[in-house]
């Protein structure tokens, strides 16, 4: 059974992506990972905020230094007075490059344009096959227009495609009122794939401790639905690749979202749930339900069951509901 597939103009060895989590904080995190049999690792987010905390902590012991005497800023580590950081990053890349065979890919999480473009050329000097932008950013405030919040993700990406040679995806949220407009408008700027979808980290309320939690779970395949929907929207559509990401749990939902046209399929919650070696059971259990339905390699599975082209999105996806709502009447009490 040939698994084999590309991702970004990636040679891959199949289609499971284990996509940033705690699992990648460290080398060993890493080789687990790929000892697993997973085709490529995204590493744990460097935040933008981690950015500006260590420019901000290197001008102070820059100006530290000047008021005790000037001579000190020859003694002063280059690194002090560079806008970027911190360097650990940049070490855990190429400390991950030299420890696996696999495309290792560095994740960059933030909301402004500026800041970025320095550090994404040092994580391509240190070694990374690809950045993924992760741009988490919730307008809280009512006063941002949607357009806006376009445009934001647009520049983003430009700033970031004219600073690197390496392929850059595109980690995007589902929370867009036009999610194809934005997939096309970051496919014309330029992005090699795009990542669907991120997760938002919905907080809730303690009654009893009249607290605020943080909302951190992992992810369930009901969850994949609204992805794969898109996914299966945009197949065929778009230049960029398409990277399935949430609610990934067994070998049936990597055949969903290949079926649905994913170039590859990331998963966190369930490496985290089962362990890295969990990537054995979903590659043989992919491997196993291709040889039942008779697919020999993943080219042949993806994106048949896509939104053909020159059909109407709109009438498909309004045809769906009306189907589903009518089965849903005329059942009311399940199957749920």
């Amino acid at each position: 059974m040939d698994l084999s597939t590309g991702y970004m103009g990636l040679a891959l060895r199949n289609p499971l992506v284990a996509s940033a989590s705690p699992l990648s904080h460290t080398v060993d995190g890493v080789r687990r990972l790929a000892d697993a049999g997973v085709s490529a690792v995204v590493l744990h987010s460097l935040f933008e905020e981690e950015l500006a905390e260590e420019a901000a902590r290197n001008a102070r012991l820059v100006e530290a230094g000047t008021e005790s005497f000037a001579e000190s800023l020859s003694y002063f580590p280059g690194a002090a007075g560079d806008e970027w950081g911190p360097r650990a990053y940049l070490s855990l890349v190429e400390r991950a490059v030299a420890a696996v065979e696999i495309p290792v890919i560095a994740s960059l999480n933030g909301v402004t344009p500026g800041g970025w473009t320095t550090y994404a050329r040092a994580i391509q000097d240190a070694g990374a096959v690809a950045i993924e932008l992760n741009v988490y950013y919730l307008p809280g405030a009512p006063s941002v227009s949607g357009r806006e919040v376009e445009r934001r993700h647009v520049e983003i990406l430009q700033r970031v495609k004219g600073a690197v040679t390496l392929p850059v995806a595109v980690k995007l949220s589902p929370y867009f009122s036009s999610t194809g407009e934005m997939a096309r408008q970051l496919d014309a700027a330029g992005a090699d794939a795009l990542v669907l979808f991120n997760r938002f980290l919905q907080p809730d309320i303690d009654p009893e401790s009249l607290g605020v939690g943080p909302g951190i779970g992992l992810s369930s395949p009901v969850e994949a639905r609204l992805p794969r929907a898109w996914i299966a929207l945009l197949h065929g559509r778009l230049h960029a690749a398409l990277a399935a990401s949430t609610g990934v749990e067994g070998p049936d939902d990597l055949a969903k979202y290949l079926l649905a046209g994913a170039d590859v399929v990331m998963t966190t919650s369930s490496l985290l749930r089962h362990g890295p070696e969990h990537a054995v059971v979903l590659l043989d259990g992919l491997s196993a339900w291709m040889a039942r339905k008779g697919f020999d390699t993943v080219s042949d599975l993806r994106g048949k069951l896509a939104v053909p082209p020159g059909v109407d999105e709109t009438v498909h996806e309004r045809a769906g509901y009306v189907t589903a709502m009518r089965a849903a009447n005329a059942n009311p009490y399940g199957p749920w």
